[in-house]
Formats: structure tokens, sequence, C-alpha cells
């Protein structure tokens, strides 16, 4: 049952993907998710200034995901500055990038890449995550052994490889989508 109900949410995601005119509120959730995790990866929630890592947050803003964000100078410049005001300037500036690549080829011809970018992540991380379910079935009469109910445990660790598989469809898609150079004819 619980590979069918995770088959039943991708299909419909696939099908979601295909039948709509416009991915934008999908590719921006995509984009506003990932940028969020990455602020809180080096600025994280609760914490005092003196534990963030800005440097290490605009250095991987601008080799892993295209973006300029001088974090730095936000903080230096403002009086006080929490972690979600940081995670809204970050999703802001992304944005800016984004539609900027979006501007350079138009909306219709950037909605059919997005499309085939979205399908190709979400079938290649599906294959892989079947790979795990399987490998994961093999194992799992093992935790018997260990006074704990094998059905559970399945039931458990599947929904956390489910989550890892929307979770890494996110960020590959929107580290895709921030990274792709776009090119006019007279460019290319």
């Amino acid at each position: 049952d619980v590979a069918n109900d995770q088959r039943k949410v991708i299909y419909q995601q696939r099908n979601d993907i295909l039948d709509a005119t416009s991915l934008r509120a999908q590719i921006d959730s995509l984009r506003e998710g990932a940028m969020t995790d990455l602020v809180h990866q080096y600025v994280p929630e609760g914490s005092v200034e003196e534990q963030w890592d800005l440097p290490g947050l605009e250095k991987a803003l601008k080799e892993e995901w295209s973006v300029d964000a001088p974090v730095t100078s936000w903080v230096s410049d403002a009086e006080s500055m929490d972690a979600e005001e940081i995670v809204t300037r970050v999703v802001a500036a992304a944005s800016e990038a984004f539609e900027a690549k979006v501007a350079l080829v138009g909306e219709e011809s950037f909605t059919s890449f997005e499309r085939v970018v979205l399908l190709q992540t979400i079938d290649s991380q599906w294959r892989d995550h079947l790979s795990a379910l399987d490998y994961l079935r093999q194992g799992i009469h093992l935790r018997g052994y260990a006074q704990k109910q094998p059905k559970q445990e399945y039931k458990r660790e599947a929904f956390q490889l489910f989550a890892q598989l929307l979770d890494s469809v996110k960020n590959e898609v929107t580290r895709m989508l921030m990274n792709v150079r776009v090119q006019s004819a007279e460019q290319i």
C-alpha cells in the first residue's frame, strides 16, 4: 500500500504538470522552498547573529544557484535583521534572477523547458526511490530481531524516503532552472 499511495501522489503531480498551461506557481513554490532551506542551513532559525555564516551563504548562492545576493552588506546595513528577513530578501533576489532569464526567452518558450525539467527530474528521482523501497523491503524483516514491528518500520522509513524524494526534486529542479544559461538567437 505504501508504494501505491506514493505512486498516486507522483502520478497526480505528473498529470498536473502535463495539464497545466503555466507552471509559474509550482516553480515559484519550489524556488521559495529551496531558497528557504538554503538560508536556514547557514542562518539557523532561533540562532544569534554570531552563529550565522553569511559569507558561506553568499558563496553558495553565487556558485550553486547563480544568485548575486549581498547578504553580508544587507545585515551590516540594517539595524536589526532576523533569519526570516534574510529568507525574504534571498527569495526576492532569486526570483529577480529567474525572471530575468524568463524575460530573455519569453514565458511560453520557458514554460515548455520548465515542463521538461520537472518531468525528467520527477521520473529519475522516482526510479531511484523505487529502488530504495525495494532495498528497504528486502532488509526490513531484520527489524523483528530488534523487537520492532517490521510493517510499522517499513511505513515510517518509506515515508522518510518519500519526503527526501520530494525534497531532492525541489532542489534539483530549482538548481537546474536557476543555473540554465539562456542565450538569444544572436548570441548562439
